[in-house]
């Protein structure tokens, strides 16, 4: 190898490119452990510090996770296919076990599970636009912690004016379900919806709550539903791109 060539491969980009290679070429497989420095240093012909630098771009594209003990392995995920044009529509495979969402991970061979809290709070600006209703009115908030084999998935927020939700279900703590969703169940089904979805940075809040590794995408996905004359209901859900292919189907 001439000085020339090696110059060129001893910096943390080329690094970064070389294990970039290996694991797009499945040489270095998901879920394996990386060289550990010092057998990259001596590969490279470089500091450790160099390596570290090259390693931290890796992380930063999401293609490598930092373990305790000092480890690093190739990101292996098993993601969901999230189908939004089933989910939710015609005839919802809510029960009292599960709703739409749990049965299609279920149906899927996953495990799913979900966390929910609810409390009754005053619009955002934000909230009060998609339900169309004054800043400050009375709104019920469920949020849900999603997780697929034991491992956070998603985050869901969903906000319904109290006039709907009072004395409902949908002021329950808990995962609650009933047959064809809660909304049709106390007399406001949803008769279409608008989805918004925005592929983001998360906040901070949202990297802890979901254990995301650094340099992670969400999707955010935004979904007003309408009963007969005005929204009854807006949810939403952050999405760790590296756990979720979202799936729309349309006829043309």
């Amino acid at each position: 190898m001439t000085s020339t060539k090696r110059d060129q491969r001893a910096t943390a980009r080329s690094i970064a490119d070389a294990l970039r290679e290996q694991i797009r070429a499945g040489e270095l497989r998901p879920g394996a452990t990386l060289p550990t420095s010092r057998e990259l240093s001596e590969q490279f012909g470089v500091t450790s510090k160099t390596v570290s630098a090259g390693i931290d771009l890796l992380k930063l594209e999401g293609l490598v996770i930092g373990e305790q003990g000092g480890r690093r392995r190739v990101r292996a995920d098993r993601p969901i296919t999230w189908n939004l044009t089933r989910f939710e529509r015609g005839q919802r495979r809510d029960s009292v076990a599960m709703d739409d969402w749990s049965t299609a991970i279920k149906e899927a061979g996953r495990e799913p599970a979900q966390v929910v809290t609810v409390t009754t709070e005053a619009s955002s600006a934000e909230v009060a636009e998609w339900l169309r209703v004054a800043i400050g009115s009375p709104v019920v908030k469920r949020v849900r912690m999603r997780s697929v084999d034991s491992r956070p998935f998603q985050l869901s927020t969903s906000w319904f004016p109290e006039s709907i939700a009072a004395g409902t279900p949908l002021t329950e703590e808990g995962d609650v379900s009933m047959p064809g969703g809660i909304l049709k169940s106390i007399g406001h089904p949803q008769r279409h919806v608008r989805d918004e979805i925005t592929v983001r940075m998360p906040t901070p809040e949202e990297s802890d709550l979901l254990a995301l590794p650094p340099g992670t995408p969400v999707a955010q996905h935004v979904r007003i539903g309408f009963g007969e004359e005005a929204p009854v209901r807006v949810m939403k859900t952050i999405a760790p791109g590296d756990r979720h292919m979202l799936v729309y189907e349309m006829e043309v």
